[in-house]
């Protein structure tokens, strides 16, 4: 698939700065009605955390429901909540209507309780879905041991809707989608400089420059300092994974025979799934730096062998991360910090899914939908106190959350 630089002057309707999920999506959607869209990415499509993640499709915002209604009100909590738990379905549906050959697999997400105080938790969030007629339930630690081969947990609770996707080809897949509908994509091409140009704006790369009459910063946990204080409005995040090799049929079909995706409902969130090939991908916190094998996260592999001793002897073969992005009120952000400029970021851990309906908002709000009828809100940047020092502080937040967890704090 050929990304080239862009070389010399463009003009477009639209120009997206950047290219993962976010600003695939909104290019695609935008494609698709016509509008002319040129994208610039400063690696490859998929190069951040969109290709480099778990690959899980999970449904909702962190926030429970009936949270999400007190802080935005009624009207607007029902459709942030319609979006999020709703995003699965529209991926799916996405990559059905184009083809898009990515794995996908819509068998569920599990929401695993690592002690009473999380089964707690887990039991609200079920019965606050189920109030409201969602596919979901709630799984006491016997079901939990069944659905997952470990008795690790104290509850579980089950949403049909969500599922996983191999996410660098889910990537490449929006980015071929959007091509073919008529999008223009540059790689190597990042970002240097963006100004107001009249009635439109200039977007600057090293070769070449885009006039666009709106520009989307999608640039999530790789944001720069582009546009004034956004990069400090996020904590850049790297989330890691180690996967096997190939397990044999009855060895992955006794750990996870519903070939769900998983996430663990404790202070420092552990992540895993079967893939189609077999392997065990297990995903968490991890340096906060970028790695290339599995050595720098060993606990992962330890963790997967404390749950379930079968694979205690398997070799792990590739060991990866991604840097996401995460935001002080844990929820996504969509704004609009000048006429023509519109920034989504922050997904705190649910980029697959959320990141691809944020596209979407784009593309609607960029085609005529006013602010106040997006089904997420338009907020003004906050930088974040103290951003300069986010890396003490993840790092010490990780450390306290694995022994609070290990403990059972």
């Amino acid at each position: 698939m050929p990304t080239p630089p862009l070389e010399g002057a463009a003009r477009a309707d639209v120009c997206i700065v950047g290219g993962g999920f976010t600003g695939l999506s909104a290019a695609l959607h935008l494609a698709e009605v016509g509008t002319d869209v040129l994208l610039i990415e400063a690696r490859e499509p998929g190069w951040g955390a969109s290709g480099r993640n778990g690959g899980q499709v999970n449904p909702g915002l962190k926030p429970d429901p009936d949270q999400v209604e007190r802080d935005f009100g009624a009207a607007l909590g029902r459709r942030m909540l319609a979006l999020s738990y709703g995003a699965p379905d529209a991926l799916f549906a996405l990559v059905r209507r184009h083809q898009i050959a990515c794995e996908a697999r819509q068998e569920g997400t599990i929401r695993a309780a690592i002690d009473a105080r999380s089964a707690a938790a887990v039991a609200r969030s079920a019965e606050q879905g189920a109030r409201r007629g969602w596919p979901v339930t709630f799984a006491s630690a016997e079901e939990a041991a069944a659905m997952t081969g470990t008795r690790r947990y104290a509850g579980a609770m089950l949403d049909a809707r969500g599922g996983d996707v191999q996410p660098l080809s889910y990537a490449r897949g929006l980015a071929r989608a959007a091509m073919a509908q008529g999008a223009r994509i540059h790689g190597d091409s990042p970002a240097t400089g963006i100004a107001r140009d009249g009635a439109q704006w200039r977007v600057s790369t090293p070769a070449g420059e885009v006039r666009a009459g709106h520009v989307v910063l999608a640039t999530n946990g790789y944001t720069d300092d582009l546009w004034p204080g956004l990069r400090r409005s996020v904590v850049p995040v790297f989330s890691s994974i180690a996967a096997t090799e190939p397990l044999p049929e009855e060895i992955a079909r006794g750990m996870m025979p519903r070939r769900a995706s998983l996430y663990e409902a404790g202070r420092i969130t552990v992540y895993y799934r079967i893939d189609r090939a077999n392997r065990l991908l297990m995903g968490g916190r991890g340096p906060q730096r970028p790695i290339g094998d599995v050595a720098p996260i060993r606990y992962l592999t330890d963790y997967a062998a404390r749950l379930w001793p079968a694979v205690a002897k398997v070799r792990w073969t590739h060991g990866w991360n991604g840097q996401l992005a995460m935001t002080a009120d844990h929820y996504p952000h969509l704004h609009e910090p000048a006429p023509g400029v519109i920034a989504a970021l922050g997904y705190n851990g649910r980029g697959v899914a959320m990141a691809t309906a944020m596209g979407r908002q784009i593309a609607r709000r960029l085609t005529g939908t006013p602010a106040e009828a997006l089904d997420m809100p338009v907020t003004s940047i906050r930088p974040i106190p103290f951003h300069g020092f986010w890396r003490i502080g993840v790092a010490a937040r990780v450390w306290e959350g694995r022994i609070r967890d290990r403990l059972g704090l």
